[in-house]
């Protein structure tokens, strides 16, 4: 087994003014589903911030940044029945952790007023057992 780790911090204004100024932005970031968790909380662009940064922390931990034929909304982060983030992963990016043998994968976020972080961390299976992960 293989581990690797990526870490990413957002500016909450940064990112409230990318999707003010730019329509399209929300729905080329964010699934739907992302979307409207967010944008039922008070605080929304601090829970956008925190999922953007933990969609860079995921591509960072696979050490790949993002390619040609990925998509942000390729990264989804929802939270689970009692509030843990968790990823999930869809088209290309599912595609290309599928083909390098990703073993799990975990996320943590924190957000204040001003700043978003998060970590990521993949295990990645080196033998030639397949991946534990089930991909949309």
């Amino acid at each position: 087994m293989r581990v690797r780790v990526g870490v990413d911090i957002v500016g909450v204004d940064r990112l409230r003014r990318l999707l003010v100024e730019h329509a399209d932005a929300l729905d080329t970031l964010f699934t739907h589903r992302e979307q409207s968790y967010c944008l039922g909380k008070r605080r929304r662009f601090e829970h956008l911030a925190a999922r953007f940064a933990a969609k860079e922390a995921v591509l960072k931990a696979f050490g790949t940044g993002m390619g040609q034929r990925m998509h942000w909304t390729d990264v989804e982060i929802i939270n689970e029945v009692l509030g843990r983030p968790r990823v999930y992963l869809h088209g290309e990016v599912a595609r290309w952790a599928e083909r390098k043998r990703l073993a799990d994968l975990d996320v943590s976020l924190s957000h204040t007023e001003g700043w978003a972080i998060a970590q990521a961390v993949a295990v990645w299976n080196e033998s030639g057992g397949g991946c534990a992960l089930s991909f949309d």
